[in-house]
């Protein structure tokens, strides 16, 4: 199970209301991940760009060995 801290869990209100400084806690690597809530329901993730061609890359190799 995936764990976050309270700093990386806003609501989708809060992200409309502050997308620019969300994505740079994201690009600056201030944060690794945000998670999205709605309706007091995790929806979503959010992940740098850096991190997603991190992880496609690890999915790829993983594929390449099964």
């Amino acid at each position: 199970m995936v764990a976050y801290t309270r700093d990386e869990i806003i609501s989708a209100t809060d992200l409309a209301r502050n997308v620019s400084g969300t994505l740079s806690s994201l690009v600056n690597h201030d944060k690794e991940k945000i998670a999205i809530s709605k309706n007091n329901k995790l929806e979503t993730v959010i992940i740098s760009i850096d991190e997603y061609k991190r992880l496609k890359e690890a999915d790829e190799s993983m594929n390449k060995v099964l």
